[in-house]
């Protein structure tokens, strides 16, 4: 991977002569550099911001207020580009192709919210991803989703990283940003199909919190992962807590784990046997997927275009088709030879096979890894924020009754028994006419 300076340096040719057309673009005009660099400060500073006002201040209001100015930067100012979501792609390639090189401010955007990750949790989810904020404002009245479809959909976003490192390593287009949803609503302009996937999604996110970041979003699964292991993280309650279960009830994502005291004591010679077969069950899924994932290999580099180039040129040689193509016409009147063609389209394919089995891996190994984890019942004494799927968006702060206790705010008196069912949109206006 190599890091380089990217710069315009020579304006796009002028076709006079021939009245020939450049195709309109689909993505900003290039900057200065010294405006990425800018881009990159906002982006240091932002995340600073959000860290400090999630971990240290604990509010939600001004995390709120940071995420609208992410949103009117990042999102409709710079057009959703540059992008950390879109930007692991080009890393990606670089590590497939040692010769592709990375401009140093798309490095800097993919990897400064993962280095945040690993300290502070996933705070650029917080206030600074401008796709996380605009689905943020649109959230009215959350609803739960059922554990087992959660569980469920968090797949897709897995399955979804995979696929598009496949592609972006092995060269084949980078399909986080051909297909990203939100983009087009940034830009005021894209594919219908693309707008009308975001708008979906923005009127489930009314009552879904967050649809995209939860089961879409590529980039939240290194972002999740990171943040397993981060050093300072969300806490909901700054000292004891009471298990009035209002967070659990207030969070959005359902990123909130509940206590496991007044759980029934399972049987412990079960538990092991079922994590033998599940052990068993993942060793299964690893070999199954790489199986599937170099067959599924092989049918995607179909769509490369030199290796579609090579089996529609080899197809006109045996003389199976009898017409050639624009593409195969080009080709044969640059006069390369066709050892060549065959040699960097068998590259590609082994190429491809690799990437795809190493999908396959990835896909078995989360598959068997959400069984086995489902499986294990950790013993928690408080109900804590989960640090892989906590977006640190600070709601849950003020439902905690020792959280008031300690800002001086007065403390609902009704039990937590008068409160369970109430949306969290609903709660405040709960608990006031509870304390009157």
């Amino acid at each position: 991977m190599i890091p380089v300076l990217a710069v315009q340096r020579f304006p796009p040719p002028q076709f006079t002569e021939t009245g020939h057309l450049l195709p309109p673009l689909t993505g900003p005009l290039a900057r200065a550099l010294t405006l990425e660099y800018l881009d990159v400060a906002v982006l240091l500073a932002a995340l600073a911001l959000a860290a400090w006002l999630a971990l240290r201040q604990r509010s939600r209001n001004w995390l709120a207020t940071l995420g609208i100015f992410s949103l009117l930067y990042f999102g409709f100012w710079r057009k959703g580009c540059v992008c950390s979501i879109g930007s692991i792609q080009n890393i990606a390639q670089a590590l497939g192709d040692p010769s592709a090189g990375v401009p140093l401010t798309v490095l800097a955007f993919g990897l400064l919210p993962l280095v945040f990750a690993l300290l502070f949790g996933r705070v650029f989810c917080a206030a600074v991803c401008p796709h996380g904020a605009l689905q943020d404002l649109m959230l009215i009245k959350p609803v739960a989703v059922p554990p087992w479809l959660e569980h469920g959909l968090r797949l897709l976003a897995h399955t979804y990283l995979g696929l598009a490192m496949v592609f972006a390593a092995t060269g084949g287009g980078y399909i986080i940003c051909q297909y990203d949803p939100f983009v087009p609503i940034f830009r005021f302009s894209g594919a219908m199909t693309l707008v009308v996937a975001g708008v979906a999604l923005l009127v489930v996110g009314l009552f879904i919190g967050r649809p995209y970041c939860r089961f879409l979003c590529p980039y939240g699964v290194l972002l999740g992962l990171a943040a397993r292991v981060s050093r300072w993280r969300v806490r909901i309650t700054p000292d004891t807590c009471t298990q009035c279960r209002l967070c659990e009830q207030s969070c959005p994502v359902g990123a909130i784990n509940p206590s496991t005291l007044d759980a029934p004591i399972r049987d412990a010679a079960a538990d092991k046997r079922r994590l033998v077969w599940l052990i068993a069950l993942l060793l299964v899924l690893l070999a199954a997927g790489l199986g599937l994932g170099g067959l599924a290999g092989t049918n995607l580099a179909r769509r490369h275009r030199i290796v579609n180039l090579a089996e529609r040129v080899h197809q006109e040689d045996l003389g199976l088709v009898a017409d050639t193509t624009d593409a195969s016409a080009a080709w044969r009147a640059t006069g390369a030879p066709v050892a060549d063609l065959y040699t960097a389209a068998q590259d590609l394919r082994r190429r491809y096979v690799l990437a795809g089995r190493l999908c396959g891996l990835w896909i078995g190994l989360v598959i068997g890894l959400k069984l086995i984890t489902l499986a294990i019942r950790r013993r928690r004494k408080d109900y804590e924020a989960d640090q892989a799927r906590c977006i640190a968006c600070a709601r849950c702060y003020l439902y905690c009754p020792q959280e008031l206790r300690r800002l001086g705010l007065p403390v609902p008196e009704a039990p937590p028994s008068a409160l369970e069912g109430v949306v969290a949109s609903d709660r405040p206006q709960a608990e006031a006419q509870s304390r009157s």
